[in-house]
């Protein structure tokens, strides 16, 4: 691969998923995307990039870019997120919903379908808890094919059993052969829909909670800004966001506040918060969270 390919290769990728390659992962780029160019009949990366510039490249085009993005992710991915979504999160929306008792949550990177799953069965876990509430989960994803693979609910022994409590999996799996298939009951409560989240999608609606981890270490400081900004605008004032442990709001965006002590919660910052969507309304101010002692 020349330069000149690669340059390409990278700009085209930045553009479609706002993933920076540096200069030095000429090597990933290679390694993930010669298996592309072979299933396409392709000789090498020359012939890929080739292929790309035509005009009728948009189907390959989608193949390269979903081939880049990363889809690491297991079940109850570092524990902090899910504690914090059932013992701080859940408690103060409650208390601030007692009328409609309606939670929307969006999972907006879900890849396989691991993050929601492990919101849902947080709350099959919760039982009478949530009786006669209604809430929401909304899964989204880049990729068409992981998103798929999310629908069905099928994993392999490994993907299964990482970070799944080992009784999660006798309760809520049937084995299938060598894989495991998650119950209709907790694949119900996830609905999944193929975005990109650097495109509009203000056409989701409003949201309690947002759970967007593991994005914002792949893109640039400009990309990070337009894509919290946008995120503010559709997150209630008295709703969550929730990024990866890696990842912070800090020198980024003014538009959320980071809640002390709770890794990786972020609240809306009244003070500097977006313009409300058209007809979207407010929610009523913020309630002290509840939470568990430690």
């Amino acid at each position: 691969m020349t330069p000149h390919d690669y340059d390409f290769l990278r700009k085209c990728i930045k553009e479609r998923s706002g993933l920076v390659l540096s200069a030095d992962k000429q090597y990933l780029v290679e390694s993930r995307l010669l298996p592309v160019a072979r299933r396409a009949g392709l000789d090498g990366l020359g012939e890929l990039v080739a292929a790309l510039k035509r005009s009728d490249a948009e189907a390959l085009m989608t193949t390269v870019v979903e081939a880049m993005t990363t889809n690491e992710t297991f079940f109850f991915r570092d524990k902090t997120p899910f504690e914090n979504f059932r013992f701080t999160i859940l408690p103060a929306l409650m208390a601030a919903r007692p009328y409609s008792r309606h939670i929307r949550i969006w999972c907006a990177a879900a890849s396989t379908g691991q993050e929601p799953y492990s919101l849902a069965m947080t709350l099959k876990e919760m039982g009478r808890e949530i009786e006669g509430w209604r809430i929401d989960i909304l899964a989204t994803d880049l990729s068409a094919a992981v998103l798929e693979k999310a629908r069905e609910g099928i994993y392999s022994q490994f993907e299964a059993q990482r970070g799944l409590p080992i009784q999660f999996l006798i309760k809520y799996f049937t084995q299938v052969g060598e894989m495991w298939q998650l119950a209709p009951s907790v694949r119900s409560m996830v609905k999944f829909h193929q975005i990109n989240l650097l495109t509009d999608f203000v056409h989701l609606g409003m949201f309690d909670v947002v759970f967007c981890r593991n994005v914002l270490i792949y893109l640039d400081l400009a990309a990070k800004a337009d894509l919290l900004d946008r995120l503010a605008r559709v997150i209630y004032d008295d709703g969550y966001l929730i990024l990866g442990a890696a990842e912070t709001v800090v020198g980024v965006t003014e538009r959320f506040k980071v809640l002390p002590d709770k890794r990786g919660l972020y609240a809306p910052n009244l003070q500097r918060a977006p313009q409300p969507l058209p007809g979207a309304g407010r929610r009523v101010p913020r309630l002290v969270a509840v939470t568990k002692a430690c």
